[in-house]
């Protein structure tokens, strides 16, 4: 079970009218993404109120007890689907980018952004989205969902698909990818996918970011732990291939006999020969 939220949190209600509303905020459109979509893309039938991704100042359960059942990464803690498994992403600076669960169907990562108090950052996100995949050559639909907007693409390397959710001061986007067919709605990636999300807790925390800004990324201590061994053994692994010296490679034999010409009693050979 996952809490529930606070009566008092005085935070919006994202489960209000309007919350996924169509008007575009500051007059922004987003046509691009036009094609394929409803006139009506808001969630079906509203948002079941014990349904997430869930904001943790909202919530009655601590931290360490949301974390018993998820895996803590700071800004997001994700559970983890089973048979799920681990990828992490760094940057050349060797901090943590992002953490991909990777399934037999495909692979999930969902990510935490800053992002104004008044929702509507998905809806321009998912505009730029569609605007890159197509400059790319890639198929761009829309489909309704839980949460509402779903992008899909089409692309030469493998099938995407991009779920957003707007909430207070955060966006988080859920991002799948697999071989063809595999993110369609009736799918198992996506099944997957949106139980992952609709348990996922968020922790803006109180820094100031711009928006857009993905939030910070904190691996916990024991995968900390895993990476630095595994980059460890890398590293002796390379040294000993290094340290190794390069086996002289074998004369090639000759094509002749190994036995020179004798010198006779009327000169050697040369003149033998050049006679």
């Amino acid at each position: 079970m996952f809490g529930r939220r606070k009566k008092s949190s005085g935070l919006p209600d994202e489960t209000e009218g309007g919350f996924f509303a169509d008007e575009a905020p500051n007059g922004s459109g987003d046509g691009a993404i036009e094609d394929g979509a409803t006139a009506d893309e808001s969630a079906p039938g509203g948002l079941d109120p014990d349904q997430g991704p869930f904001d943790l100042g909202e919530l009655d359960e601590e931290r360490d007890a949301l974390a018993e059942t998820r895996l803590d990464l700071g800004s997001v803690l994700v559970p983890l689907p089973a048979g799920g498994q681990l990828q992490v992403e760094m940057t050349q600076a060797g901090a943590p980018q992002a953490v991909h669960v990777v399934t037999q169907y495909g692979r999930i990562t969902i990510a935490a952004y800053a992002a104004p108090k008044s929702p509507g950052q998905w809806r321009e996100v998912a505009a730029d989205l569609a605007d890159s995949l197509r400059n790319d050559k890639s198929t761009v639909s829309i489909e309704t969902g839980p949460w509402g907007r779903e992008l899909l693409g089409v692309t030469a390397n493998a099938d995407l698909r991009f779920i957003g959710v707007d909430g207070y001061r955060w966006m988080v986007r859920c991002v799948l990818a697999g071989p063809a067919g595999n993110v369609n709605s009736d799918s198992p990636l996506v099944k997957i996918a949106r139980d992952v999300l609709s348990q996922t807790v968020v922790d803006r925390g109180t820094d100031p970011h711009p928006v857009r800004t993905p939030l910070p990324v904190v691996l916990p201590a024991a995968l900390t732990a895993q990476l630095a061994a595994a980059q460890q053994q890398q590293a002796e692994q390379a040294a000993q291939s290094n340290a190794q010296p390069n086996p002289t490679p074998a004369s090639p034999a000759p094509a002749g006999p190994t036995e020179g010409p004798r010198r006779g009693s009327s000169g050697s050979a040369m003149q033998q020969l050049g006679g």
